[in-house]
């Protein structure tokens, strides 16, 4: 990396000379404009709208028109006279709970690198206001351009996060803050349902610029000479959502199964049904009972009948002997 600034960071009466370098990069794929029947670039030229001839670079200056359409011309000369304190220091000004600062304020991130002679007080303050739980609310000029800014610590490096003036930050003045909408207890836990299914922890490195990558395919299918097949997207829901806790509890159930920690769903009403189910039994062993009392009954008039004609039989040869 090479450093694009350096100054120092005053705290109290230390001063730690540091160099500044860019914590982040662009990852996007960069176009240029062109002809489209032959590839040619396309060049501007910087023409004064007055004279109407080219201009040089070298002869630019920062214009700032008045409401009545007249222009205060300012050359470099007059930037390099302001009085900017922090021009070449990093100023703290006080510490401050981290959570305290809304992320709003954030707008590019810069790390700081210790010079040769500051490596001792550099560490000392990082240890320091590693321990305290704190950030560091700075002043610094870039680009000739003061603004506030935090320091914080990164993996045993400072980083320098500019921010925005809060008057830099819209209010956000809209209709439906007024409104009175009404959220059900039922809606809301449901909600927060789905909220507790997808937690997780931040782990940035699962993610990737799916889009930037089907661009490099298309680039190399490009080069190779090959045709590229657009992936399928999935058809587009159309009109609005009208139910919200069928929707919520769908929602639920799809991050279940996409976490893999889907529970079965349990049947509703087995022990309704079981009533039935022991009536039914009872009424088929009732039924199986009913023909064995039937046979046995049937049994004992067979039995007593035969009996009787025996008797009768003995009775009739006693008679004839006599």
């Amino acid at each position: 990396m090479r450093s694009i600034w350096k100054g120092a960071i005053s705290f109290g009466l230390v001063s730690i000379p540091v160099k500044l370098y860019s914590a982040t990069e662009e990852r996007d794929v960069s176009f240029h404009q062109v002809h489209r029947e032959d590839g040619g670039r396309i060049r501007y030229k910087r023409v004064c709208q007055v004279c109407g001839e080219e201009v040089q670079y070298a002869d630019i200056a920062k214009g700032y028109e008045l409401s009545s359409g007249e222009v205060v011309v300012l050359t470099d000369d007059d930037f390099a006279d302001l009085p900017l304190s922090t021009s070449r220091s990093i100023d703290v000004l006080e510490f401050v709970p981290l959570e305290q600062v809304d992320p709003i304020y954030f707008a590019k991130s810069y790390y700081l690198e210790p010079d040769a002679q500051g490596a001792k007080p550099y560490v000392l303050l990082r240890e320091a206001l590693e321990d305290s739980g704190r950030v560091a609310l700075v002043k610094v000029a870039l680009r000739q351009r003061e603004t506030l800014a935090t320091l914080r610590v990164r993996e045993g490096v400072f980083v320098l996060e500019m921010m925005l003036w809060p008057d830099e930050i819209r209010e956000p003045a809209f209709g439906f803050l007024d409104d009175d909408i009404d959220v059900r207890p039922q809606e809301l836990q449901m909600a927060q349902s789905l909220i507790e299914t997808m937690a997780g922890d931040f782990q940035p490195e699962q993610y990737s610029d799916n889009y930037r990558e089907a661009l490099q395919t298309l680039i190399e299918a490009k080069v190779a000479g090959r045709e590229v097949v657009a992936p399928a997207e999935p058809a587009a829901e159309s009109g609005t959502v009208v139910d919200l806790m069928a929707a919520l509890r769908a929602s639920v159930e799809a991050a279940r199964q996409g976490r893999g920690s889907a529970e079965p769903t349990k049947a509703a009403g087995p022990k309704k049904r079981a009533a039935p189910a022991k009536k039914a039994a009872a009424s088929r062993a009732g039924a199986k009972k009913a023909p064995a009392k039937k046979a046995a009954s049937g049994a004992a008039k067979r039995s007593s009948g035969s009996s009787a004609k025996k008797t009768a039989s003995k009775r009739a040869n006693t008679r004839k002997s006599a």
